[in-house]
């Protein structure tokens, strides 16, 4: 049958193709695999060969069968099938699907563009096809007749009255049980199918990429997919419903993969989308490609004097071969992992003794030592036995180790005890030291921060005295030079004065002596007259200061200055 329905799908119900995992990062010698065509492997000891891609799980794919009334919707849409259809069942001699009524514009039941309408004839689905008005009228044309409503075209699913029309997107799919209750997927496509004998159930419409569970790994807290599990309600022969799982569905990542298994044979599935519907195929598991690390503690190990000793270990690696891991009965690389580490490290401890271990802590690229520390032994055998028989034993379960160290240890027992004790001293001791040096060194500084802020504070002061007497004697000097300048000043000042004085003095005495008239010396003295008794008031008593009485006044005062110089004497 020519139709869109799963052609990537047409001869397997595993949704998309099955290869080996490539490993152009490895070594030729640490090849895993040499063979690239290794899709599965059957698991039972008895038989070993090989098995082709999807071999076990093929199955018929029920969607692409014959089936009477069975239509894909191909690019000419629903109405197209429905057309078809309907062809089919009026050949056949059955009543055909599309009703011959013909659409109004003024009254009646509205079927609009896009939709179909649906009409119950007398238990038999009838379809409008046609957008417009059916009237109720006349009344013939509704006899036995019974108006359900309309559904759209675009719907992604219709059942009625035992027609089912399913179309889904590009993310979408559809799982869908026949009349025979087998099971078949539908994918980026449609049909259209009218059952006489039983229905067509669509049990499910599922978005591939947002599946309901997430799948982690239980370990590392990876996401390492998503599944969905549709299940259908069937009676039993107690009239009671019970559920039963038809398919599941898977989203792997990238750099993620599955393993399914069909009794003691085990395929590889890798990232994609797929659904699985044979029911002898199951998941057994979701792994990771990628790299991982973990810290993981290792069961109590005896020395070789009987000191039990706990290993706290760090593991990076990356898993390259999952067959081969769920070959030898794995559910996740940890688990192998861990056994064989622990019986790897269980072999190499027994036959150290405890004084070999008990100085090292550690395995790291910070205590590569070049073998005279007694505690060497150790370290060397970790470095070279451990990670050579764990890269070597990690190989055949499909996985690469790459990086091994022990971060700790713990002894225990009676010896580990006493030994705990004198360390617990020890650092104590080692503390206590610590501490009084601490305090000492403390104090130190404190003096020497004492001593220097006392240095700071004598520079200061003694920069502070500098500044004052600098500051004195230049306002000493400013003030001196003031003065000068002042005493300058005020000397040159009286001696214009004096020398304008003289000059007016001058002036004036030209001025007068260039006066011969008489009368105007008068009249000038007189003018000198009053000016002086104004100057000096009108009850001032002048004395002349030349002729007879100036010289007897003179006498006078010459007497009395003596008489008074005697009367001191005496």
């Amino acid at each position: 049958m020519s139709t869109r329905i799963n052609e990537e799908d047409a001869d397997t119900v595993i949704g998309g193709p099955s290869y080996p995992v490539q490993h152009e990062d490895l070594k030729k010698s640490d090849r895993i695999d040499e063979s690239h065509d290794n899709h599965s492997t059957g698991t039972h000891p008895k038989n070993l060969e090989k098995v082709s891609l999807h071999e076990f799980s093929k199955t018929a794919d029920y969607a692409l069968e014959e089936r009477p009334f069975f239509v894909p919707i191909a690019k000419d849409g629903i109405i197209a099938a429905l057309k078809r259809i309907d062809r089919q069942l009026r050949d056949s001699g059955r009543t055909g699907l599309l009703s011959s009524k013909v659409p109004v514009s003024w009254t009646g039941r509205e079927v609009s563009p896009g939709f179909l309408g649906l009409i119950n004839h007398g238990g038999l689905p009838k379809i409008l096809t046609k957008p417009g008005r059916y009237p109720g009228f006349p009344l013939r044309n509704w006899w036995s007749r019974q108006w359900c409503g309309t559904k759209g075209l675009s719907d992604t699913a219709i059942q009625f009255q035992g027609l089912t029309v399913v179309q889904v997107s590009q993310n979408q799919a559809a799982v869908i049980s026949d009349p025979q209750n087998r099971i078949f997927v539908v994918k980026n496509s449609g049909f259209v199918a009218y059952a006489i004998d039983g229905t067509y159930d669509v049990l499910a419409v599922v978005d591939q990429t947002h599946l309901s569970t997430e799948i982690k790994d239980t370990v590392t807290d990876a996401i390492l997919g998503s599944i969905a599990e549709i299940k259908m309600r069937s009676h039993i022969a107690s009239g009671k419903e019970q559920e039963y799982v038809v398919a599941l569905f898977l989203n792997i990542p990238a750099n993620n993969c599955a393993i399914l298994q069909r009794g003691d044979d085990l395929e590889l599935l890798p990232a994609g989308q797929h659904y699985i519907t044979n029911p002898n195929v199951t998941l057994r598991g979701l792994f990771t490609l990628g790299e991982n690390q973990l810290e993981l503690p290792t069961k109590d190990i005896y020395t070789r004097d009987q000191v039990p000793v706990g290993l706290r270990i760090y593991l990076k690696w990356q898993l390259m071969e999952p067959l081969k891991l769920t070959t030898h009965g794995y559910n996740t690389p940890y688990d192998a992992l861990r056994d064989k580490t622990q019986s790897i490290l269980t072999q190499i401890v027994a036959h150290l003794d405890y004084g070999a271990m008990v100085k090292q802590r550690s395995l790291g690229p910070d205590n590569l030592e070049d073998g005279s520390d007694p505690s060497s032994a150790f370290i060397d055998a970790l470095r070279t036995r451990a990670m050579d028989e764990m890269h070597e034993a990690a190989l055949e379960y499909g996985i690469i180790l790459k990086d091994l160290a022990v971060i700790d240890r713990e002894f225990k027992g009676d010896i580990a005890s006493t030994m705990d004790k004198l360390t617990t001293r020890a650092l104590q001791a080692q503390v206590e030291a610590a501490n009084v040096d601490r305090e000492n060194s403390n104090k130190v500084k404190q003096e020497e921060g004492a001593l220097a802020v006392a240095r700071i504070k004598a520079q200061s002061r003694n920069a502070q005295a500098d500044s004052e007497a600098y500051s004195v004697i230049a306002a000493a000097k400013a003030q001196a030079e003031r003065t000068k300048i002042e005493a300058l000043a005020e000397a040159e000042a009286i001696r214009l004065t004096a020398e304008a004085d003289a000059q007016a003095v001058s002036i004036r005495a030209a001025a007068d002596a260039k006066v011969t008239d008489q009368f105007a010396r008068g009249m000038e003295m007189r003018r000198v007259e009053v000016t002086r008794v104004q100057a000096f008031g009108n009850k001032t008593v002048f004395v002349p200061t030349d002729g007879t009485g100036v010289q007897m006044g003179n006498a006078m005062a010459v007497d009395m200055a003596a008489g008074m110089a005697n009367g001191h004497e005496a």
